[in-house]
């Protein structure tokens, strides 16, 4: 009854349309939920995001959840996930998400989750890495563990947003280290970021961990531009 009461004066609404939210319902309706323009490229062998990497790194597999158009409801969600302190929206994505994944087998030889780091600068400002709760969500439905220790940032970097396609590839150049990494050694490493551009954050990433003796990576973006 409390609850009840509680809502009518703080109603719990949905974070990409704005209307109440059933009592079932996690930060998202599921209205939101049916329409999310979903890629499904985790059921096309070659497909569009996999090319993205050719030529550049060895990548086993590659998806991503959905796609984002400027200015679309998906678009301020992830703005939401990323700077409004919306991080809970990652991990009930990553739920939805791996559920797919998980039925399709994509990724059933994964054995371990990475979600791309942040540096501890950025870290401290906004309180919150969005890829380690997106790794969170699929990590519960796919029943493989999640590590945020052995890959890190080493430098930081200026933000993304409005360069061009080299300038993102020179931006990610040499920011990413692996500490300890005989603990990786042999195992097939998933990969997890919020939004897939240019995949020069991911390639940089990547090229880190095949470093490592008898690494394979494969990649999971929550969105595609």
């Amino acid at each position: 009854m409390f609850q009840h009461l509680l809502g009518l004066f703080y109603p719990n609404l949905c974070l990409c349309c704005g209307e109440n939210l059933y009592a079932h319902e996690e930060y998202i309706c599921t209205k939101c939920l049916c329409d999310i323009p979903r890629t499904n490229m985790h059921l096309q062998a070659n497909n569009q995001i996999e090319q993205r990497f050719w030529g550049k790194v060895p990548v086993e597999k590659a998806t991503a959840f959905f796609y984002f158009g400027k200015g679309s409801k998906y678009q301020h969600l992830l703005h939401k996930l990323k700077y409004k302190g919306c991080k809970e929206i990652g991990e009930v994505l990553g739920r939805y998400a791996a559920a797919d994944l998980l039925e399709a087998g994509i990724f059933k030889d994964i054995d371990i989750i990475i979600p791309v780091p942040l540096h501890p600068q950025k870290m401290q400002k906004r309180g919150y890495n969005q890829s380690e709760y997106i790794a969170r969500g699929l990590s519960k439905v796919l029943n493989k563990p999640y590590d945020t220790v052995h890959l890190y940032r080493a430098k930081e970097n200026a933000t993304q947003t409005k360069k061009s396609v080299f300038e993102r590839y020179q931006n990610t150049q040499g920011i990413f280290a692996v500490k300890q990494p005989e603990d990786l050694a042999g195992k097939h490493i998933l990969i997890v970021d919020d939004v897939l551009t240019t995949g020069s954050t991911l390639e940089n990433c990547i090229n880190e961990l095949i470093k490592i003796p008898d690494v394979k990576a494969s990649v999971f973006a929550l969105a595609v531009a």
